[in-house]
């Protein structure tokens, strides 16, 4: 037996005791949110909870967010594989009536990342009971998934990701019941770039449109016209959109306005299509403005890219789902046009991300609500799946090449 496989019921078993622990975890994470970049005492009670096991997490250079490795460490020349959670939280206000409802006004994890967190941890202290793991799996408590472009960046661009073979990671999701876990071969979730477009003329009489720039006209057909000439320059299986989401151009009925803006966000499935998205609508706004007269000027931030996940990380997942929820408990993920800055990991490694499922009955509670909770029992699912899929891969690439043609890769 190997190491990762004598590792995996013991995994199943510590989950299991712990669970009062983790729940409580997770609460107090709720009760205690914190925006991104802003996620200090997250980041020390993630710490302390860590250092308390034996483990040496470490900082990350913006002084919020963690990196803790778990196994013989990167310098014995064994396998790296990472596992990502976020741990920023939204300006949204906690809505719920229960006992850990958030206690700092205007703040609120609705989006789960009190649970990715936790699910994470659990991880990590789970593993670190486990001798001889065949490799180190890297937990890196993300910040500022929530902002653009996001933790994420930082985490890539500080080389958190260099050596490793593969990252993993999961999200809540509340149209799922607890015990499932959806899985997605490819783009699961999509692009986030942020459009503003900023027009300018002299203004005027709206009795004497002809002297002047009809500016509130030339905004109209810039909301209308651009994203449906969008839609013919690029093949719609890329699921290109761009949606606007504020629109203000003047005060007054009788008074042409010297100054309109437009903002909104272009969403896009297919990662080659997004490197070309901010010239298309670039080029796009200009001919369609350019017969207004109007001057034009447009800010384009680009924001995440879409996570496109590797057939080879889903094949893990999967295998990891099968033994923690039975075949019956694994679903086909749809794709969503939200954003997730975990895409960023693929520019070093290939990547898969997971759908959690969250919810325990009723009607669902939808993401980036006031109102969003999830049962708790997702937890433990969590924990077991993650710490499944890294022994997976961490084993996948433990075995001599000559003995390996029947397994697993994330490369």
């Amino acid at each position: 037996m190997t190491a990762a496989a004598g590792a995996g019921p013991a995994i199943d078993t510590w989950a299991a005791e712990h669970d009062a622990e983790l729940v409580a975890v997770r609460r107090h994470l709720h009760a205690h949110p914190e925006l991104g970049f802003a996620e200090y005492e997250t980041t020390a009670f993630l710490e302390q909870r860590l250092r308390a096991a034996g483990l040496q997490p470490r900082r990350l250079a913006g002084g919020t967010g963690l990196v803790c490795d778990v196994g013989p460490g990167a310098d014995a020349g064994s396998p790296v594989v990472v596992l990502r959670a976020d741990i920023d939280a939204l300006p949204l206000a906690d809505l719920k009536d229960v006992e850990y409802a958030s206690t700092r006004a205007g703040l609120c994890h609705a989006c789960g990342h009190d649970v990715h967190s936790t699910v994470l941890l659990g991880v990590a202290l789970a593993l670190a009971g486990q001798p001889d793991l065949p490799g180190t799996v890297r937990c890196v408590f993300q910040p500022a998934e929530e902002q653009v472009p996001g933790g994420g960046w930082q985490v890539v661009q500080q080389g958190v990701l260099d050596g490793a073979i593969g990252a993993f990671a999961l999200h809540c999701d509340p149209s799922v019941p607890v015990g499932r876990v959806g899985l997605r071969t490819g783009s699961i979730t999509a692009a986030c770039d942020r459009v503003e477009v900023t027009l300018n003329g002299p203004g005027g009489h709206t009795a004497r449109p002809q002297l002047t720039v009809d500016l509130v006209h030339a905004l109209g057909r810039v909301v209308t016209e651009v994203p449906g000439l969008l839609s013919r320059l690029v093949d719609p299986r890329a699921g290109m959109s761009l949606v606007w989401g504020a629109v203000s151009a003047g005060v007054a009925p009788n008074a042409i306005p010297e100054t309109g803006l437009l903002r909104g966000t272009l969403r896009v499935l297919d990662r080659d299509v997004w490197e070309s998205a901010e010239g298309l609508i670039r080029g796009l706004v200009d001919q369609v403005a350019a017969g207004s007269g109007a001057a034009v000027a447009v800010e384009y931030v680009r924001g995440v890219p879409p996570v496109v996940n590797d057939p080879r990380g889903v094949a893990l997942l999967r295998a990891a789902a099968v033994q923690t929820v039975g075949a019956d408990g694994v679903v086909l993920s749809p794709q969503s046009m939200g954003g997730e800055d975990f895409g960023w990991f693929a520019e070093r490694v290939p990547i898969a991300l997971a759908r959690l499922g969250t919810h325990g009955g009723g009607a669902p509670l939808d993401l980036h609500r006031g109102t969003f909770d999830v049962d708790e029992r997702a937890i433990g699912v969590g924990v077991r799946l993650l710490a499944h899929a890294a022994l997976g891969a961490l084993a996948a690439r433990a075995v001599p090449p000559a003995a390996a043609s029947g397994a697993e890769r994330m490369r």
